[in-house]
C-alpha cells in the first residue's frame, strides 16, 4: 500500500471509498486488529542504501564473525560516535494539558566514541566536547587493545572519513585488530546505534539540564550504569538480529 491511512478515521474512509460500506471507528479498529494490523512508527531507509550489498555483507562477512564471537573464538565491538547537543529532548508522556520543557542556551556538545561489544554489551568509550577525529579512533583502538584480550578482534564500523583513513587503518593493523567497514548507508546494520537511542531515552527525553556540566555527567552516568542497571532491558534491546529491507522497501512519497 503506497499511502497507508495514519488514523482509524482515515481508514473509515478508505474503506468507504473502496466497498461503499459505512463503518464506525470502533468497528474499523476492530475490523484493523483482526487483520493483524496495529499503529507502528515509520522507520526512515536510507534513500541510497543498497539491500543487496547489505544481505551480502551480513551473511557473508559480519555474521560468521558474530558466530566466531558467540563461540568465544572472537570479540566483536560495534564502534559509532554519538554527538549529544545540550538542547530540549523532547517526549511523549501521559498527561491533561501539553507540558513545556525548558530549552537551555547554547549549542554546546558532548562527543562520546564507544566500542559495543557484541556478546557482553560491555562499553569502552572516548570522549570529548570539541570533535571527534581520527585520533580519537585510534584512542579508543588503543583502548580495545589494552584490554589484552586472547581471541581475535573485529572493529564494526562505518565510512566516516575520520574512522577509514590511513592513520586509523596504520594503527587497526600495528594493534592486531581488524577493521569490518560497513557498507554506505547501513545504521541498521551497527548494534551501538540501539544503545544510543537507549541512552536518550532513559536521561535526556523530557529533562531540563540547566548547565552543561549536569548534561554531560547524566549521560556519562547513564552510560556507565546501564550494564548493570539495566541489564535485561539491554540484551532484550541489543540482540544480534538486524533490521533487514526488501528490495522495494519504502512508500510513495
Amino acid at each position: 500500500m503506497q499511502h497507508p491511512p495514519a488514523t482509524v478515521a482515515e481508514a473509515a474512509q478508505k474503506i468507504a471509498e473502496l466497498t461503499g460500506v459505512q463503518r464506525k471507528p470502533t468497528q474499523v479498529r476492530q475490523f484493523l486488529k483482526h487483520l493483524g494490523m496495529k499503529p507502528r512508527r515509520m522507520a526512515a531507509l536510507p534513500a541510497k542504501a543498497n539491500v543487496q550489498v547489505q544481505q551480502e555483507f551480513q551473511q557473508q562477512k559480519l555474521e560468521p564473525r558474530l558466530d566466531e564471537a558467540k563461540a568465544g573464538q572472537r570479540a566483536v565491538f560495534f564502534v559509532d560516535a554519538a554527538h549529544f547537543v545540550l538542547a530540549p529532548f523532547l517526549g511523549v508522556v501521559w498527561c491533561f494539558a501539553r507540558l513545556f520543557i525548558k530549552a537551555p542556551s547554547g549549542r554546546q556538545r558532548f562527543n562520546v566514541l564507544g566500542a559495543l561489544n557484541a556478546i557482553t554489551k560491555e562499553l569502552v568509550t572516548v570522549t570529548n566536547d570539541t570533535y571527534i577525529t581520527a585520533l580519537e579512533v585510534c584512542q579508543l583502538l588503543q583502548q580495545l587493545a589494552a584490554l589484552n584480550l586472547d581471541v581475535p578482534v573485529t572493529v564494526v564500523l562505518d565510512n566516516a572519513r575520520y574512522q577509514h583513513c590511513a592513520l586509523v587503518e596504520e594503527q587497526a593493523r600495528q594493534l592486531h585488530i581488524e577493521l569490518l567497514f560497513l557498507p554506505s548507508y547501513s545504521p541498521n546494520l551497527n548494534l551501538i546505534e540501539r544503545f544510543w537511542k537507549f541512552v536518550k531515552k532513559k536521561c535526556l527525553y523530557c529533562h531540563y539540564y540547566p548547565a552543561f556540566a549536569e548534561f554531560k555527567q547524566a549521560i556519562s552516568t547513564c552510560i556507565q550504569q546501564a550494564p548493570l542497571q539495566h541489564r535485561d532491558a539491554l540484551h532484550s534491546l541489543l540482540t544480534l538480529r538486524f533490521q533487514t529491507f526488501e528490495q522495494d522497501a519504502g512508500i510513495a512519497a
